[in-house]
């Protein structure tokens, strides 16, 4: 299984960050990549939802339904796949207190086999889910900052 791994310090406190980050219906707003989001299922600490998002470079969508686990306590989430165009695909979001604001981490594991799969559009494939791990901080980081 692949790994990516990415953080952010945000210039905003924790609980901030943290409520935008969970607010991901609001993703497609502010996110260029993330098409569409689906809110299944919801209680306080777990929630289902089905994802779309765009690989431009691939001109396909690839969708998923996932399942998060949010802790408000330690301000962070746990999510997995439950089905999708992913073989297997999950991670961890955290926030951590920082003086400078909010160390926002976002570690994204995941597997995408296919018969015949070259090692160069595994290599793409990585590097478009760094990419996208990235640009998912990045845009919290801005909505966050923002007065």
């Amino acid at each position: 299984m692949a790994t990516v791994d990415c953080r952010v310090v945000v210039h905003a406190p924790v609980s901030r960050v943290y409520a935008i980050a969970r607010d991901i219906e609001r993703f497609p707003e502010f996110m260029d990549d993330v098409v569409e989001i689906e809110i299944l299922e919801q209680t306080p600490e777990r929630q289902v939802s089905r994802w779309v998002a765009r690989i431009e470079e691939f001109k396909r969508n690839i969708e998923w339904t996932e399942e998060d686990f949010w802790n408000e306590d330690e301000h962070n989430c746990r999510f997995q796949m439950i089905e999708g165009d992913f073989t297997a695909y999950g991670g961890t979001w955290t926030f951590e207190e920082d003086e400078e604001g909010t160390v926002a981490t976002l570690v994204v594991d995941y597997e995408y086999n296919v018969p015949l799969i070259g090692p160069l559009i595994k290599k793409l494939l990585h590097r478009k889910v760094q990419e996208n791990s990235d640009n998912m901080l990045a845009a919290i980081k801005a909505e966050a900052e923002q007065s």
